[in-house]
């Protein structure tokens, strides 16, 4: 009886952190005050199917923007370089996700050098960019195999997660008004390790699901 509690105690902890592990938006606590009101965030589906937190005025008519201005995107907070997310990386990151947001928002809209009547601001944040050790899987959680996946985590030798987090805010160009916001969450490539250096190219996929789904959301409120 002991024994069949004890394994549902740790079953019963798997399931949680596979919960947790498996969560795909951003907590309310990781919010950076980047955007204008979290508040009126709530969840939707994405065109690639992913859940993302998001929000549009009720007041924003089909077809009122002809063309975009792309801000640059930034860090917010900013970003201190560190050993494994060197200053390369934080610089590859943004200057990819620019390139990535122009082709796809290209694809949709005219760009412009700056905003104004009937354009559309899109002011991008990079608010996370983080590693951390991979939880444990569920057959890891087996008392048989417990004990040797701590060991594991303990000597820094198990798979890093890489973790991305953006916050973008729309804005009429003409005047300033908030008219859409979201934030998401992305995972990128798996590291071998807590010596491997996080570089661009780990969540440049990411960077490319996030530019094409605003590309296809705005070509999506055009029909």
């Amino acid at each position: 009886m002991i024994r069949s509690h004890c394994l549902m105690s740790v079953l019963c902890t798997a399931s949680l952190s596979l919960s947790a592990c498996s969560s795909k938006t951003v907590e309310p606590q990781k919010y950076t005050g980047f955007l204008h009101d979290y508040s009126v965030l709530s969840e939707h589906q994405s065109p690639s199917g992913q859940m993302v937190l998001g929000w549009v005025s009720p007041a924003l008519a089909r077809g009122r923007y002809t063309q975009v201005y792309l801000a640059p995107s930034q860090f917010y907070p900013s970003a201190a370089p560190t050993k494994r997310i060197p200053l390369s990386t934080l610089s590859g990151v943004t200057e990819y996700y620019d390139a990535a947001l122009r082709l796809e928002l290209g694809k949709v809209m005219r760009l412009v050098p700056q905003p104004g009547p009937n354009t559309l601001t899109v002011r991008p944040a990079i608010t996370r960019v983080a590693v951390s050790t991979q939880g444990l899987r569920f057959y890891e959680w087996l008392p048989v195999t417990l004990i040797a996946a701590g060991v594991s985590t303990a000597t820094g030798i198990r798979d890093q997660d890489s973790e991305i987090t953006t916050e973008v805010s729309f804005e009429d160009g003409s005047a300033g008004e908030v008219v859409a916001e979201v934030v998401r969450n992305g995972i990128g490539l798996p590291l071998e390790n807590d010596k491997q250096v996080l570089t661009a190219d780990d969540v440049k996929a990411v960077l490319d699901g996030w530019a094409s789904d605003l590309g296809q959301s705005y070509l999506a409120t055009r029909r």
